[in-house]
């Protein structure tokens, strides 16, 4: 998010200041257009907020650098001066670029701010805490900003939310509701298990399936070129000699010539396709029909989909408090899954349900068509019992075991598939590699029957 300050005239000439933020350059200056003619504003200026570097002196000590978030330099001076310091020199940081704090520093941020909460010790001396020890300045300046808008008195919720480019959209929602909350610890904990899952679960995709990928696409190319460059120079070396080629060796030189004489329509195939794929996905439509047909891929679908159910089963029994208040957990679960297709399945088809028809959650979970049948006998038989919150928790670390213990059983079966199929790959080059060594040159003067019948005689 891209935060704005900006002063305007109203018509009877009175000078205002206010400020907001957008999702990018454009869109927070769209939006203050809209503003202005809203209520017939003329704005006077625009100031965006930006990174400046300052050096600044506390009486005899040694300098100290550091940098600092402001609409411009002369905040910066203001503040460092209130505190005690000889301003040495602000400079405006030339490359701002806000990159996102890695999911480790995250998680790790949330963990400890559970702990420390559960110690009774007060959030913002918790924030302030994790602002001097954090390494990651993104996330350091943050928390930085966060803890100076709630002492200003801002509304958690929406400080938190105008940072979820930062959090994550989910994440930045569950801190800014457990300010709110009676039980902060227990929020974070949740947030905590939430964020630390899918890093687990991202992870183990990826070795599941990234890195086979990654590894089988460096040996296509490799196996690329050594028929297309490597191997021709030694077999054309037999073709201007007229020497008569193996069959393998023929082959392997035909499959040559073809990939020389058209790299592009291999480039072409090898290229297209994933990259079509990955705009396809960017769109919204696209990401519809891949986050719904994600969960039916052979093998890896039934994990995904299950690890999806675990997701909202555990964000669900973090925020569900009765059967009265029940949309908005199951909404802000759907949210949390990361999938397009489950969360709209939810709201478009349960939701609405629930509300106008007044069906019963399993009910509305079941006409949704994105769950489990043990889910749904779960489900069944919590509301039933009245203890479907507890049912949400024991059905999320049922499929977190579940997941967990396939996905590492299916990462070994890949390693052992990937190890074979070098294997074969590498047993077939070496074997075209040491047909050539059976090409036997004619003899000048004796003709290929001559070769046969001394071949026989032997």
């Amino acid at each position: 998010m891209v935060e704005f300050k900006f002063t305007a005239l109203r018509p009877n000439g009175q000078s205002i200041t206010g400020s907001l933020s957008g999702n990018s350059v454009s869109d927070g200056k769209k939006k203050i257009q809209r503003l202005a003619a809203k209520n017939k504003l003329k704005i006077k200026s625009i100031q965006k907020k930006s990174t400046f570097l300052y050096r600044v002196r506390k009486g005899d000590e040694k300098p100290i650098r550091g940098e600092q978030r402001a609409f411009d330099k002369q905040e910066v001076e203001d503040a460092l001066k209130r505190l005690g310091y000889k301003v040495l020199s602000i400079n405006k940081k030339l490359l701002d670029f806000q990159r996102k704090p890695p999911t480790a520093d995250l998680v790790t941020f949330v963990k400890i701010s559970a702990e420390l909460l559960e110690q009774k010790l007060a959030y913002s001396e918790v924030l302030t805490l994790l602002i001097n020890d954090t390494e990651n300045a993104a996330l350091s300046n943050t928390l930085k900003e966060i803890n100076n808008d709630l002492k200003k008195g801002a509304d958690s919720e929406a400080t938190f939310l105008k940072y979820q480019g930062v959090f994550g959209k989910f994440t930045a929602y569950m801190l800014g509701l457990a300010s709110k909350s009676g039980n902060m610890a227990e929020i974070y904990k949740a947030t905590a298990k939430f964020l630390e899952r899918r890093q687990e679960f991202r992870k183990s995709l990826r070795s599941a399936l990234i890195t086979p990928a990654v590894t089988m696409f460096v040996l296509l190319l490799a196996v690329l070129f050594y028929v297309g460059y490597i191997f021709p120079e030694t077999a054309k070396l037999f073709v201007r000699f007229g020497i008569d080629l193996p069959p393998m060796t023929a082959f392997t030189l035909n499959i040559s010539d073809f990939l020389v004489a058209n790299p592009i329509l291999i480039s072409a195939f090898m290229f297209i396709p994933p990259i079509a794929l990955i705009f396809y996905i960017r769109t919204p439509k696209g990401r519809m029909a891949f986050d719904r047909y994600a969960m039916k891929l052979p093998v890896i679908g039934q994990l995904i989909h299950k690890t999806i159910i675990e997701v909202f089963c555990r964000v669900f029994y973090t925020l569900y408090h009765g059967s009265a208040e029940s949309i908005e957990p199951i909404r802000i679960a759907a949210e949390a899954t990361d999938n397009r297709y489950f969360e709209s399945r939810l709201k478009q088809v349960a939701i609405p349900l629930m509300l106008q028809k007044g069906v019963g959650m399993t009910e509305a979970f079941e006409a949704s068509g994105v769950f489990t049948e043990t889910a749904l006998s779960r489900f069944h038989s919590g509301e039933e019992s009245g203890t479907i919150k507890n049912t949400a928790l024991q059905l999320a670390n049922y499929y977190e075991s579940e997941t967990v213990y396939r996905l590492k059983n299916l990462i070994e079966i890949i390693q052992v598939v990937i190890a074979m199929v070098i294997m074969v790959i590498m047993i077939a080059l070496t074997l075209v590699s040491a047909e050539t060594a059976t090409v036997r040159p004619k003899t000048p003067g004796v003709s290929n029957n001559a070769i046969e019948m001394e071949k026989s005689a032997v």
